[in-house]
């Protein structure tokens, strides 16, 4: 069946055939079968002593292989759709399937390390803070600050929290195995979306594209692929919610009565406040999609009503019936995700409002090369490239007669006009970060792409006869070669897991560790000496990679991109200058004992022939890098008092201000 942009068929491009499995139980399902897999996978992988990945091809090898496997369930999947066999073979196939892909392309590559993508260097190194914050405590907090509610969606790393404190683990330690289990679930969700919409044989296929797409450009930020691998299928739920059951040509006019999908609008609610809980960015990209829907189902249906041949009176009417059904729609998505985005930005925005602490916050100072231009992978020279160029020649042709080409051609709209936006905000001093849209924007063409090779297949049939076989195969070996480029796409990320030193001071390349070796001791120090639990103690230090290891509280966040507006980072910075210029320790208890905020007990420096210093940054937007790093230094008979414990420990010093 072919769904024209203006017929009733459910959020589909082609609904093939039904399966008999109901879509919440199949949902219900494929989260359980997911998690299975990616959590069994994970546990078999670390029962083995494998080679570091940086210094040998073994663990790349069994990747390749898992992968091979993991696509052969797809194709199983495909094959029992194909001729009309057991639904729940499909959907376990097709589950076991992309669920497996996940773990075996990320889990065997850092079979060796218990370290993610990127270690705890850069990016990761706050995202593995905020994620050791909750699993000490459930209670929402921020990822640095002392008393104060989360700025950043908490969503992902809340649940991860959840996850780490029932298995046990720090936080750091449980980084990895959430990742790559959040996202296994993610693609086993969205593969039953996709093969509910097109048929388990497309449905696969575009499940496999996204969740490669996802992997090779999204997966060292897991809690944005997760909305990613979930966000390219719900397009078509949001359209379909937005458009509702009747028609919107010939005259035709749509209305809230009976031709509203309201599970449909719960569902895109549901997913909207989802993104908002997990990743602001993506809540607005999917919500300023959902608006650009809108407004086109609107005007269509407005078109329509004024090229009818009724009277001027109905056409009138008509068009009110349209704006307000479409409207009303659109305002009930809002109203239930802001329902749930309220669950992690209530705290927040109720200081915010009260007026108690101020801060401007500049999250979005950050302009590198890639953000300075559109992106357009249909024109790199890869299969990627050709399957997202497919994609998009696809989306184009068939925009007005495919409900799945509309929604993943307006998804495409809003990509780039999105970048534009953040364009022209650079001359207002700011961005949106529009660079990071770029993985969506592949997901997307991805998934286009499929149906375009779908409809190429069926020509090919057409032209030369029964060449189904050939061109199965054809696309497999394209799957397996772009799954098994994967790990070489990630090489740098995954080598940098082998390279940083972990929570236990250890690499996992075995390579003599980093000064990180001494932050056990220090742990253990801090604990004897302040006898105060870390979630109730404020260190001031340069190394955030302790601050990412233990649940301590920081004075100071790493950077002012990546802390809470309300903690006045600039006034704080300004702050640690003026008590470096203390000459006695009576003046630097002054300045503590007068500090605004909650006053670091600890201080974690590195020693130099200067003093004790502290490694600091400053924001310098419109530059690239956006960061200037700057030295502060104390003079150490400023703690030569018996107010403080000063021990040294390998290239540090800690000092302990001791209780009054």
């Amino acid at each position: 069946m072919t769904a024209t942009a203006t017929d009733t068929v459910p959020a589909s491009g082609d609904t093939g055939r039904s399966s008999p499995v109901s879509s919440a139980g199949a949902l219900v399902v494929a989260a359980v079968v997911g998690g299975v897999v990616a959590f069994a996978g994970l546990e078999v992988i670390a029962a083995v002593d494998w080679p570091a990945y940086n210094s040998s091809n073994v663990t790349r090898s069994l990747t390749t292989l898992g992968q091979v496997v993991s696509i052969a369930f797809l194709v199983v999947a495909a094959l029992l759709y194909r001729y009309g066999r057991s639904a729940v073979g499909q959907l376990l196939a097709s589950v076991i399937g992309v669920a497996g892909l996940v773990t075996v392309t990320l889990g065997m590559p850092l079979g060796a390390t218990k370290l993610y993508l990127f270690g705890l260097s850069v990016d990761q190194q706050f995202r593995t803070e905020y994620l050791t914050r909750l699993t000490d405590s459930p209670h929402l907090s921020d990822m640095t600050y002392a008393d104060m509610p989360p700025y950043y969606p908490a969503g992902w790393f809340w649940w991860g929290g959840r996850f780490a404190a029932a298995r046990g683990l720090d936080g750091w330690e449980a980084y990895k195995p959430w990742a790559i289990i959040s996202m296994a679930v993610a693609a086993a969700i969205a593969v039953v979306l996709w093969n509910r919409m097109v048929g388990t044989d497309k449905g696969a296929a575009a499940a496999l594209a996204v969740t490669v797409a996802t992997l090779m450009y999204a997966s060292p930020e897991p809690y944005s692929a997760v909305l990613i691998l979930l966000g390219v299928p719900m397009l078509a739920t949001v359209l379909y919610a937005l458009r509702g059951r009747s028609r919107l040509a010939g005259g035709v006019v749509d209305d809230l009565r009976g031709g509203t999908s309201w599970a449909a609008v719960a569902a895109s609610g549901l997913f909207l406040g989802v993104c908002a809980m997990f990743y602001t960015l993506y809540a607005g990209l999917f919500a300023f999609v959902a608006c650009l829907l809108a407004l086109y189902l609107a005007g269509s249906g407005w078109m329509a009503a004024r090229n009818s041949s009724r009277p001027v009176a109905e056409v009138r009417a008509a068009r009110r019936r349209v704006v307000v059904a479409v409207g009303a729609r659109l305002v009930a998505m809002a109203a239930v995700s802001g329902v749930l985005a309220l669950t992690v930005w209530a705290p927040y925005l109720r200081d915010r409002l009260s007026g108690e602490a101020a801060g401007t916050g500049t999250a979005t100072h950050y302009l590198p090369e890639r953000g300075s231009w559109l992106p357009m992978p249909m024109f790199e020279w890869s299969l990627l490239g050709a399957l997202t160029l497919a994609g998009l020649i696809w989306v184009v042709l068939r925009f007005r007669e495919r409900t799945l080409a509309m929604a993943l051609g307006v998804a495409v709209v809003a990509v780039y006009l999105f970048c534009l936006l953040s364009m022209a905000a650079t001359a207002a001093g700011t961005t949106l970060l529009a660079f990071r849209l770029e993985p969506v924007l592949v997901a997307i063409l991805s998934a286009a792409g499929v149906f375009a090779a779908a409809e190429l297949g069926s020509w090919a049939v057409r032209q030369f006869g029964d060449v189904r076989t050939v061109v199965g195969v054809v696309a497999v070996a394209a799957a397996v070669a772009v799954a098994q480029g994967i790990p070489g796409h990630l090489s740098t990320d995954i080598t940098i897991a082998y390279t940083d030193t972990d929570g236990t001071g250890q690499r996992a390349d075995k390579r003599p560790a980093g000064a990180e070796t001494y932050f056990p001791q220090i742990n253990k120090l801090i604990a004897e000496q302040t006898g105060a639990p870390a979630r109730e103690t404020i260190v001031l230090t340069a190394d955030y990679g302790f601050l990412s290891v233990y649940p301590y509280r920081g004075f100071q966040g790493l950077t002012s991109h990546y802390a809470n507006p309300l903690a006045e980072f600039d006034k704080r910075a300004a702050a640690i200058a003026d008590w470096a210029t203390s000459m006695t320790p009576d003046e630097l208890i002054g300045h503590l004992d007068k500090s605004p905020w909650p006053a670091p007990e600890v201080f974690l420096f590195r020693h130099s022939d200067d003093g004790y210093t502290l490694r600091l940054a400053r924001d310098v937007y419109p530059n690239d890098p956006n960061v200037e790093r700057y030295t502060v230094t104390f003079n150490p008979k400023v703690f030569a008092d018996n107010h403080f414990q000063v021990t040294a420990v390998g290239p540090f010093v800690l000092v302990v201000r001791k209780a009054r």
